[in-house]
Formats: C-alpha cells, structure tokens, sequence
C-alpha cells in the first residue's frame, strides 16, 4: 500500500471525532482547525498540499498545493506522526452537528468525490485535489457543488455531513436530484450535472434556488440534511439588526423594525 495503514474508532453522536490509532512511523493528514487532541509522542508537520508525493520537487509541491486555492482551502496541511515506540492515538472533531463518514478508498477503486468542505482527515499517503469539470453547466451554475475535492488513494479518508446522513446506492440509470449544497460525496462512476428548474413560478417564489445537481447511478451517493452555508444562512437571517434586539421570532418584532426603524430613507 502507498498510504499508511491505520485504525480509527468514531466516538459520539451528533457531535462526533475521530480517533486515529497510529503504529511506530505511520502518519494522517488533516485540514487546519479539524485537530482534537494528541498523545504524547505524536510529532506535527506543516506540509505543501497533502505530501502524497515525496519525488515531485518543490515547483511540483507549489503547484499541487496551489490548486487547493481553488477550493478556498489553505495551501498548507498538517501531518501528524508518531516517532515512538507503541501506538498512540490522535482524534479530529466535527466543525458541526453532523456525522463523520469513514471512507475506504479500497472499496472505490481509489478514487472518492467529495464537496470542498466535506474532508477532514485521512492517512499519509492520500491524495486530496480537485475535481475539475467537463461541463459548462457545472462551471457557470454550479455554486455550492461545483468545486468538488477528489481523494485518491489505497488508504481510509474521513469526510463529515452536517444533520442527519443518507446514503443512496443508485442502481444503473437511476437519477437522484439533490440540492447542490445537501451533496456530501459521491463515487466515480455516478455521472452528475447541474440542471435548472424552471418555471417562472419556481424560480422567483421557489425559494430552493434557481438549479439542483443531478446524480445518475451506478454508484454510491452520500447527502447531508444540514449544510453548514444553510445552517450559517438561518443564523444570520435571526440575528437582530443593527445590534437591536426588538422581539426576536414574535409579531412585535417586526412592528417593533416599522416603528423603531432605522430612519435611513
């Protein structure tokens, strides 16, 4: 194998964290701001990209690390090893309620799609890059699902969902339609796109946004019931304005922003 072998146990329920068992040598990589907490002996590195490959040279390090820009990740990761002698364990958390998907890159060929926020950790040796796309449709409409990440490998990956998780086997020809920001993850053979609504009524009443992506089986599709952007979007949408509170999620509320307002006409 070209990725360390490693073992994990997942603890908790809706605010999960990864425990990662590492031997004498073996490492994981992670995103910054995933990491938990660390035994004694384990020794952390801050790397070019994800260091899947020592003999690239350092232009190739830059590049390689450089296409992370494009998913709004930094262009540094951090490894973490273990330079003694015995196991010893490090954990990585959730970044919210949600749940953390162990994915065995074995069972998919070596290749798993995921969207630019989902990855969170996954053995020395993986590969984590971009996924680019064929499609206008995709580039132009995509939003949330356009930049997706694709992990590469023979090792065990960790991605996170927000909410609660489904996981879909979609059977030849089966079409799945899905909020571009509810995909999660997908296997390489599952065919997607993005495609447009439509109608006058569902496009300026509809709320849902003007286009959903389109998964077409064979494969294995993983959907989240929470994304952290919706989640994030509902926070914002209660928080008073102008620093007032004037009777959040009540009728007065609303009077009070008419009566008290803000007098900027």
């Amino acid at each position: 194998m070209n990725s360390h072998e490693i073992d994990y146990r997942i603890y908790g329920e809706e605010m999960q964290y990864v425990e990662i068992e590492l031997d004498p040598n073996e490492g994981v990589i992670a995103e910054a701001g995933s990491f938990m907490m660390m035994d004694d002996g384990i020794k952390m590195e801050t790397i070019f990209g994800d260091g899947s490959q020592k003999d690239q040279g350092f232009l190739g390090k830059v590049f390689g690390a450089g296409k992370r820009l494009l998913t709004g990740e930094s262009l540094f990761m951090t490894a973490f090893y273990n330079v003694l002698h015995g196991k010893r364990n490090v954990s990585f958390a959730s970044p919210y309620p949600g749940k953390i998907v162990p994915i065995d890159l074995m069972e998919y060929r070596g290749k798993f799609i995921c969207q630019k926020d989902a990855f969170l950790c996954a053995a020395k040796g993986v590969s984590v890059g971009i996924e680019f796309s064929k499609r206008l449709g995709r580039g132009l409409f995509g939003g949330e699902g356009f930049i997706m990440q694709k992990l590469e490998g023979d090792g065990m990956a960790f991605v996170h969902a927000g909410g609660t998780l489904a996981r879909k086997v979609l059977q030849p020809g089966e079409t799945l339609r899905v909020d571009t920001g509810c995909i999660v993850g997908f296997t390489q053979d599952v065919d997607y796109d993005i495609e447009f609504v439509g109608g006058i009524k569902n496009t300026i009443f509809g709320g849902e946004g003007l286009f959903f992506a389109t998964l077409k089986g064979p494969g294995v599709v993983y959907i989240q019931s929470l994304p952290f952007s919706r989640l994030a979007g509902r926070v914002l949408a209660s928080l008073p304005r102008g620093g007032k509170d004037k009777g959040e999620g009540s009728i007065l509320g609303g009077l009070g922003d008419i009566i008290g307002g803000d007098n900027r006409f």
